[in-house]
């Protein structure tokens, strides 16, 4: 199937000159890769259930969101048992260790990535009961 992407032209750089350097033989390759990786790095936790241990890290603009992200937290502290915040210029980093029903970790994971000001956020599930 095509289909296009609306990247700026930095990421767009840094990605091929990462793909370049691993030695595939396209772009295309490189994003079907990518789509995959991207796929398996959710699996766990969506496939988790019950109670689940996970360290989310995630940066973001701090002016643009602080408030909202302040918001989100105290309404999911019941599992989030400790933060770790880093400031660095107008971003910040943070990490949110989490104990609690997985199902309330992946809301808290879909609510952090629903904001346009924050960057990324990668979830490390340390343990699950299954």
């Amino acid at each position: 199937m095509r289909t296009s992407l609306n990247v700026p032209d930095d990421v767009l750089a840094a990605f091929d000159e990462t793909w370049q350097a691993e030695g595939l033989d396209s772009r295309s390759r490189a994003v079907r890769e990518a789509m995959r990786e991207y796929v398996e790095s959710h699996a766990e936790l969506e496939s988790a259930e019950g109670d689940v241990m996970a360290v989310l890290a995630y940066d973001y603009e701090h002016d643009a969101v602080i408030h909202d992200l302040h918001a989100v937290q105290h309404e999911f502290g019941e599992v989030i048992t400790a933060t770790n915040h880093v400031h660095r210029g107008d971003w910040c980093m943070e990490t949110a260790f989490c104990e609690g029903p997985a199902s309330e970790v992946r809301e808290l994971v879909y609510r952090l990535r629903d904001f346009d000001a924050v960057a990324r956020v990668k979830v490390m599930v340390l343990e699950a009961d299954r």
